[in-house]
Formats: C-alpha cells, sequence, structure tokens
C-alpha cells in the first residue's frame, strides 16, 4: 500500500543528489573545450589566432546566452507548476485548523515519489453536530494515479460527515463515490471494456479508511476498513511516564473497492478519550519503514519516547517525522501520513444531574 505528500516540490534524497550539478559542469566544460581546438586546429580555420580566437570567444558566448535563456524558461515554469500543484493539494488536503471544538490538531505528509506532494495518502477533520469526526486513508498505489481516488473519498466523507447521523451511514456514502470513480475510470482508459470487468486496473484500486468521531464528553467511536488502528498516548503529566497504548478491539473490515460492505455493519469501537489524551493516526508507510538493514521503524517505542517530552500536537508530529527520517537515511519506500488529535478539554466534576462531562476549556480557562 502506497500513498503521497509534496507533488511538484523537488525532493531528492541520496548521495547523488550531489552528482547531478558535478556531471554537468563536466559535461560543458568538455564541449567548450572541444569546441576551442577545433576551432583552432581546423584546416579549415587557417589564419592569424587572434581572429579565431575572437570566433571562438563569440561562439562561446551566444552559446551561453542561449543556454541562460534556455535555463530561465524552465525555472519559471517549474515555479507556475509548482504554485498549481501547491494550489491543488491546499483543495486536497487542506490544512487542518490547530484547535477544533476543544480538540488540539496537528498533521503532516510525505512522499516517497520524487516530485509529488498530493495523491494516494488522505486525512481530514471537520466539526459536526454528531462531534469532531475524522478519517484517515491510503490509496492502493502512489502518486498522481491514486490522485482521483483520493479526492472522491474525500470529497463524499466532506459531505457526508455534516449529514449521516451514523458512522455507519458515512461509510456507505464514501463506497459509493469511490465506486462511481472507479467505474467512471474504467469506462475512460477501456472504452470498449465492460464496466464491470474484475480485470480491468480500476477493480484492483482500493481504499483503506479509518472513520473516527469523537462527542462532547470524550466518547471514541471508530469503524475501520483495513486501516492500521491508532495509537492512544498518555504524556507524563498525567500518568508517569509518557505512554503509547494501541487503540484496537472491533472487527475490521475490508477496504473500500475489496467488498461491497455488508448489510449489516459489525459493532463500532467504543472507547474513551480522556482530557490530555492524544491520539496518534498513521498510514501503513510508517509501520512498514524499514532502515538499511530491513529492520521496521519502532512506532510504538518512537511514540512512548514522544509522549514523554512533545507537549503539543504538532511537537509530537514533528518527532516522530524526525525519528522516521534517521531510521530510513531519509529513503521512505511509502507516502506516509501523521495526525495527532489532543483532547484539550477538561473534565468537569460537579453538575446538576450529578454526573461529569467534558467540555472545552475557555482561553482563560472558565
Amino acid at each position: 500500500m502506497m500513498g503521497i505528500r509534496a507533488w511538484l516540490a523537488p525532493r531528492v534524497a541520496g548521495p547523488a543528489r550531489g552528482d547531478v550539478p558535478r556531471v554537468r559542469r563536466a559535461c560543458l566544460l568538455a564541449w567548450g573545450a572541444a569546441t576551442v581546438l577545433w576551432e583552432l586546429a581546423s584546416p579549415a580555420s587557417a589564419g592569424p589566432l587572434l581572429p579565431r580566437l575572437a570566433t571562438c570567444a563569440a561562439f562561446l558566448l551566444l552559446a551561453t546566452g542561449a543556454a541562460l535563456s534556455i535555463r530561465q524558461g524552465l525555472l519559471g515554469e517549474l515555479r507556475r507548476t509548482q504554485e498549481i500543484a501547491g494550489a491543488a493539494q491546499r483543495v486536497l488536503l487542506r490544512p487542518l485548523p490547530p484547535r477544533m471544538d476543544g480538540l488540539a490538531l496537528a498533521s503532516t505528509q510525505v512522499s516517497a515519489s520524487r516530485g509529488a506532494s498530493v495523491g494516494g495518502d488522505l486525512y481530514d477533520a471537520v466539526p459536526t453536530a454528531y462531534g469532531v469526526r475524522v478519517v484517515i486513508g491510503d490509496v492502493r498505489g502512489h502518486g498522481l494515479p491514486a490522485l482521483g481516488a483520493a479526492a472522491a473519498v474525500l470529497g463524499s466523507f466532506r459531505e457526508a460527515a455534516y449529514d449521516e447521523p451514523t458512522l455507519g451511514g458515512v461509510l456507505r456514502r464514501m463506497e459509493r463515490a469511490l465506486g462511481r470513480h472507479l467505474r467512471d475510470r474504467s469506462r475512460a482508459e477501456h472504452p470498449a471494456a465492460c464496466p464491470a470487468e474484475p480485470d480491468a486496473p480500476a477493480a484492483e484500486e482500493f481504499v483503506t479508511v479509518l472513520l473516527l468521531e469523537i462527542d462532547a464528553d470524550g466518547c471514541l467511536r471508530a469503524l475501520n476498513c483495513g486501516h492500521p488502528w491508532p495509537y492512544r498516548l498518555r504524556g507524563p503529566a498525567l500518568d508517569g511516564p509518557g505512554r503509547a497504548e494501541p487503540v484496537t478491539g472491533a472487527e475490521t473490515l475490508p477496504p473500500l473497492g475489496v467488498l461491497p460492505l455488508p448489510d449489516r455493519l459489525p459493532p463500532q469501537l467504543r472507547t474513551w478519550l480522556g482530557p490530555g489524551d492524544s491520539l496518534f493516526l498513521h498510514t501503513d508507510g510508517v509501520a512498514d519503514a524499514r532502515d538499511r538493514d530491513g529492520r521496521y521503524f519502532p512506532l510504538r517505542g518512537a511514540l512512548t519516547s514522544a509522549a514523554g517530552t512533545a507537549c503539543t500536537p504538532a511537537g509530537l508530529v514533528a518527532d516522530v517525522h524526525a525519528a522516521l527520517l534517521r531510521h530510513t537515511g531519509g529513503r521512505l519506500a511509502d507516502d506516509v501520513a501523521l495526525l495527532v488529535v489532543r483532547n484539550d478539554r477538561r473534565l468537569v466534576p460537579v453538575q446538576p444531574n450529578g454526573q461529569a462531562v467534558c467540555r472545552a476549556a475557555s482561553p482563560h480557562g472558565t
């Protein structure tokens, strides 16, 4: 399973990065030397040395000017393409606000594809009447071919999250949107083939999805379609040393697009995200990342370490991201998306009905 983060922002890793300019310089020097030698040694160029040198210099200046002009044009085109790529990224993966209904949010995405920035990895969070609803997913494949499926699933989530009273209803809307996208793509790529042909390339595309709902009292509900389960983190101020524990316990459905959703969905995961707790969501590019010796990235250990030091969701994301790049030496085999949600609501112990509830803390602590 492979996903995306940077579309046309240049990101080159590895020792070969510095070799390209040296090769270009060597080629230019060799070409210039060959031109000078030809001008000086060619029998057709017999005559005084000074005019021949002047002709050679004029030729080299003309060639250099042409090369610089072409380079400037290419750089301008690259800048315009990067601006378009950035606009597309902000539409598809719009930046999450730092706070949402008493929850603190932070996210990042890193691409394994050179020159790519948006595509298969997807995430979003929206405040609704039913609580804050969060989605994170990963399209099979990576790069621009996965962009359409990610856009279809995210667009459906952003509409259904506000309208559907249950997570199951949101998930079914997302499944229908993905099915329409795959059928349209199959017809466009293979107009002579039957849209329902099981061997069509579009039929092999699927999306893992983790769908969450966090209501006002901190109750966390989840439906999972083949996606890695999140981790719940408790910092040292709450429970001694920092702790990271996987949030599991409910049945996992197949990824969207593999099999139709059953008529009766399995029971949702129900757990508690207490005040100060953080939820760490990720795509499988994190857990599957390996170093040069083939060892997997120790995600739980990195989270435990970060939970003991990072004091904000943004700090937690930055710490795990840095640890991941150190482990892999900056060479990712899969795209990576990280999302942290922290419950900044405080527990109000005394209520008229005798029950404690959670509410968002005001900026002034009242």
